[in-house]
């Protein structure tokens, strides 16, 4: 990753965190546990299934040793 794709990258993560905790209640982050709770639920809820795609793009081929069922 060059420099420019950091910086760019960088960016977008800030974004994205302050889009993610103002969607947040804020009331509930009071200790450090809460905040990782929060974080936790918000990936695995919007961050991580984004993630899958670009992991992805194609279709799997089955395995050639594996019968279809």
């Amino acid at each position: 990753m060059n420099q420019a794709e950091r910086l760019e990258l960088e960016a977008c993560l800030r974004r994205a965190s302050e889009i993610l905790y103002n969607n947040s209640d804020t009331d509930s982050l009071e200790t450090l546990a809460d905040i990782e709770i929060t974080v936790r639920n918000q990936i695995l809820e919007y961050v991580s299934p984004q993630i899958a795609l670009f992991l992805s793009p194609k279709k799997p081929k089955p395995d050639a040793g594996k019968p279809e069922p």
